[in-house]
């Protein structure tokens, strides 16, 4: 590797100034040659690119302390920001240990929520607010949007007030206050309604002393803006020399404006993230913010730390492979002075659940040769997923734990709908009624449900009993007896289905009519099409069970055996949770076009929302320190109903040297190879020989570019790619999607 000076004349920085006495500060001792340049560069702005497992973290305190120690500011000069608390506390500590436990005053260090709560208090009255402000929480947002729409009048279920408060919230990480929004922020009527909204309801806040998580920034950046104003943002640009930010490709717009004005003067800011790892779109996130930061501010100093020190050369070689085909990104090659290590598995087999199985031996036999189960991890890229490993998890007694959510069967909405079953299946099961006697809404309010429960409790009888009793009598108003009355019918109904319908086809019949999955179809919450996905999934998992009865005692097995607190746990959990944590050994499911990269995220968002689906790919294998593991099946159950599945373009895109590939007999294969093959070629089909697949390609269909085609499901379409016996149709009404040539026929 060259030379530090070497480096330093490459790295094009106007603004390091050699003269600062940091010559023998041990701190500064086992740095790389760009970690150093990271470190040194002070004055002007910055931008390091810190690939995954780069010392990132070492970075940033070491250039915090570097500040200090030099003389440069004072703690209180210095402007520090972190996503959240816990990696503020982490920096704290850690400048803290290379200062020789020196405690630090008077630093603005924390998240920008944090942070501009801070300024806030201070300048409250410039917005009409009193400095003792209380903020909101979403709940109460949702509480504040609801007494708006009654005292308009507005139908709450056809407007749900969670959705109108969503929208308000993302107008506000994008720095929009009402008077800001044009008619193309405005996509639908929803959005109209949630605009008449957003006036009235900042004018409730203001009244209330009050105000939301995103009026926090958003009222400092009004502030900042006003020219009324001014000498606001000319105090805060005396007062901060050096502004330091983490995960910087994690910003919103809001956060993006608030941190541009605040370093507009001075340009001393240093900005530490990658574009590669930009996974957040679907929650404001912005990649573009990290793209352009050389033109938001020109003569920039761009330092990139591609050297890993976490994962080996062929994980890496495989990461690098994937992220090359994203054309958004500012370009960095991630390597490695560690040996070469295992090549990675890529394994195709028939369905979900022999994958779970094969990933569960591949565990046992890691297991058997000393790798602690703490270091293994399953991440998938949507919850429904868990199911079949969770199941073969304790079947065969592998220790567990589920980060960043519930399990599968402790899922709010898997219980509503164990609940529905559990009535049908014993009515006098007061608990389960309880549950979902108001969900979705019928209207029953608590003084409805208090005359039942006080019914039943005198009578002793059973909570559905009581509902019957006091059906035929005049103690409830009318309208309450009918719904309790249709709710009755509906379970009567029920059970009389229970033993001539398959179970799994009854509760997918009581999810439909009962409205509970409809309630989550029409929810416009980020986590709603998750809600479904898994209600689906619980659907098609009862068909192996012989009757209703017997899943739900399968299921209270299933949630009797917890051992969450065992530090000996495999971990469980999806892509995006696991950003930040690392692993000996890695497992990658459900690698198949349509589930990852997902099919909903390409049709939302096009090609950037491929680009970020490729982000998470490249974020899955470097989470990996020793093996990895990639799997993707020829059969998958999606959305209640058995698909044919295709290994998904990234697997195309791991480079054949560093993986070992195989599949399953008869599972997926090119001219009847039936899986056999030891490696895929560039389009992911398993051959024997690339002459094969040479072959196939000129007899696979006799498709070609530009041909009309028409598909049962997608309807009518025109070829835009082929790849091998995949095709890339964009097709009339359905979009752009990837499916197999034996799906189509011409058109």
């Amino acid at each position: 590797m060259e030379d530090f000076d070497s480096l330093i004349s490459l790295s094009e920085s106007p603004h390091s100034d050699p003269s600062v006495p940091v010559a023998n500060a041990t701190y500064l001792e086992g740095l790389n040659a760009p970690q150093r340049i990271a470190v040194e560069t002070i004055d002007g702005p910055v931008l390091v690119l810190a690939g995954a497992g780069t010392g990132k973290t070492r970075v940033l305190t070491t250039r915090l302390a570097h500040i200090l120690q030099s003389g440069r500011a004072m703690p209180g000069q210095i402007l520090s920001v972190t996503f959240t608390n816990k990696a503020a506390q982490e920096m704290r500590r850690r400048v803290s240990s290379i200062l020789g436990g020196q405690h630090v005053e008077g630093w603005w260090l924390g998240t920008f929520h944090a942070l501009a709560a801070r300024m806030l208090r201070v300048h409250a009255d410039r917005v009409g607010l009193s400095s003792n402000f209380t903020i909101l929480d979403s709940d109460d947002q949702v509480r504040l949007v609801k007494q708006l729409m009654d005292l308009q009048g507005i139908d709450q279920k056809k407007n749900p007030p969670k959705v109108v408060a969503t929208k308000i919230s993302s107008w506000k990480d994008k720095g929009l206050n009402p008077p800001d929004i044009t008619g193309n922020d405005l996509g639908d009527e929803a959005d109209r309604l949630a605009l008449s909204l957003y006036r009235p309801y900042q004018e409730r806040l203001i009244a209330l002393n009050a105000c939301d998580f995103g009026d926090l920034l958003l009222h400092m950046i009004t502030i900042f803006k006003d020219p009324a104003h001014g000498d606001v943002l000319e105090d805060y640009h005396r007062r901060f020399k050096y502004i330091m930010v983490d995960e910087y490709q994690d910003t919103n717009v809001a956060q993006y404006l608030w941190l541009r004005l605040l370093a507009k003067k001075l340009n001393n800011i240093c900005c530490v993230g990658d574009d590669d790892q930009s996974i957040y779109g679907w929650r404001g996130a912005e990649v573009d913010n990290i793209l352009r930061f050389d033109q938001d501010f020109p003569g920039a100093t761009i330092v990139r730390l591609e050297e890993n020190y976490r994962s080996t050369e062929h994980i890496l070689a495989a990461a690098n492979g994937v992220i090359s085909h994203n054309d958004n990104r500012l370009g960095k090659e991630l390597f490695t002075s560690a040996n070469s290590g295992d090549k990675i598995i890529v394994r195709g087999l028939w369905d979900g659940g022999a994958e779970a199985r094969w990933a569960c031996e591949e565990m046992e036999a890691l297991q058997s040769k000393g790798w602690r189960a703490s270091q293994m991890a399953v991440l998938v890229r949507t919850s429904f997923q868990m199911r079949e490993f969770e199941e073969r998890f304790i079947q065969l007694g592998l220790p567990y734990r589920v980060i960043g959510g519930p399990r599968f069967y402790e899922r709010m909405e898997i219980r509503d709908a164990l609940a529905y079953l559990r009535v049908v299946v014993q009515s006098s099961d007061d608990l389960a009624l309880e549950r979902i006697i108001n969900k979705p809404k019928r209207g029953l309010g608590d003084s409805t449900l208090q005359t039942l429960y006080t019914h039943a409790r005198v009578k002793q009888i059973s909570l559905y009993v009581a509902i019957q009793d006091l059906c035929q009598t005049e103690e409830l108003k009318p309208k309450v007896r009918g719904t309790l009355m249709r709710l009755i019918d509906d379970f009567e109904r029920w059970k009389s289905l229970a033993s001539s319908m398959a179970q799994s086809e009854l509760a997918g019949l009581i999810l439909d009519e009962s409205g509970y999955l409809g309630m989550w179809q029409t929810d416009k919450a980020p986590d709603s099409p998750g809600r479904v996905e898994n209600l689906k999934e619980l659907t098609s998992s009862m068909e192996e069970f012989e009757g209703l009865q017997t899943f739900l005692e399968h299921i209270a097995l299933v949630l009797d055996n917890q051992d969450s607190n065992n530090q000996e746990s495999i971990t469980l959990m999806t892509l995006h949770g696991a950003k930040g944590l690392e692993f000996d050994c890695v497992f990658l499911p459900g690698w198949e076009d349509g589930l990852f990269p997902s099919q909903r995220s390409m049709d939302e968002n096009g090609l950037k929302g491929l680009e970020e689906e490729r982000r998470l790919a490249y974020v899955g294998i470097t989470r990996a320190r020793k093996k990895a593991f990639i799997s993707f099946v020829g059969n998958r159950r999606m959305h209640g109903s058995w698909v044919n599945a295709i290994p998904s373009r990234f697997v195309d895109e791991l480079p054949k040297a560093h993986i070992e590939a195989n599949s399953e007999m008869g599972m997926y294969s090119a001219g009847g190879n039936q899986g056999r093959s030891s490696h895929w070629d560039s389009s992911g089909i398993g051959v024997q020989s690339r002459l094969v697949v040479e072959v196939e390609r000129k007899t696979i269909s006799g498709f070609s570019m530009g041909t009309r085609v028409f598909h049962e499901k997608f309807g009518y379409g025109k070829i835009i790619h082929i790849d091998g016996q995949k095709l890339d149709v964009a097709f009339e009404k359905s979009g752009q999607k990837r499916v197999m040539d034996s799906f189509v026929r011409q058109a």
